[in-house]
């Protein structure tokens, strides 16, 4: 389990990450003769195998910006497969994507954007593309967030930037939210 805290003196949001399914070395089948990659240095007709590994603890730091408090930060997810053909990473919040306030009843509902855009106020999102304005909404329903094409022995690292913005008025402390990351070997 990993947390995500943001510090500021007005705002404290926090991201508790479940690794589902990903810690540790998992089997999978091995791709059928002839649908492999001819020359991989991967083991052949044995299972391969998969598994992932989270970055440490990520630090929001929420700083002001005009009447809101705005703050980005970001989260590596490292694949490592021997499969030939390649993987799946997916991330979602299984109970809900709102945040709420530890101790308190305050929640930070997660954005409503469907594709990368500015955040509402009030309102925490993610992206993989590095970008600190722009952000998705988390879904409490797996969403494919990197789709991984041939072996990756050393890892295969995907960077998660999370971001919230929230106005003057929100109550100050930390916020939590549970996020899964799944990885899944892909299918011939």
């Amino acid at each position: 389990m990993r947390k995500f805290r943001v510090h500021t003196t007005h705002l404290v949001l926090s991201f508790i990450v479940f690794a589902c399914c990903a810690l540790g070395q998992y089997s999978v089948s091995a791709s059928p003769f002839g649908q492999g990659v001819f020359g991989a240095n991967v083991p052949f007709g044995a299972a391969t195998s998969l598994s992932i590994a989270l970055g440490g603890n990520v630090t929001l730091g929420l700083t002001p910006s005009g009447g809101n408090f705005t703050g980005s930060a970001s989260n590596a997810v490292t694949v490592t497969s021997t499969d030939v053909i390649g993987y799946r990473l997916y991330a979602y919040s299984p109970t809900s994507t709102t945040m709420t306030l530890v101790g308190g009843g305050d929640t930070i509902p997660a954005s409503a954007n469907s594709s990368p855009a500015a955040l509402a106020t009030n309102t925490w999102g993610y992206n993989t593309t590095g970008s600190t304005t722009n952000f998705i909404g988390m879904l409490t329903t797996p969403s494919l967030i990197k789709d991984g094409v041939g072996p990756f022995k050393s890892g295969d690292i995907t960077t998660v930037t999370y971001g919230a913005q929230t106005s003057s008025t929100k109550s100050a402390g930390a916020y939590t939210v549970g996020i899964v990351y799944t990885a899944a070997a892909k299918n011939p």
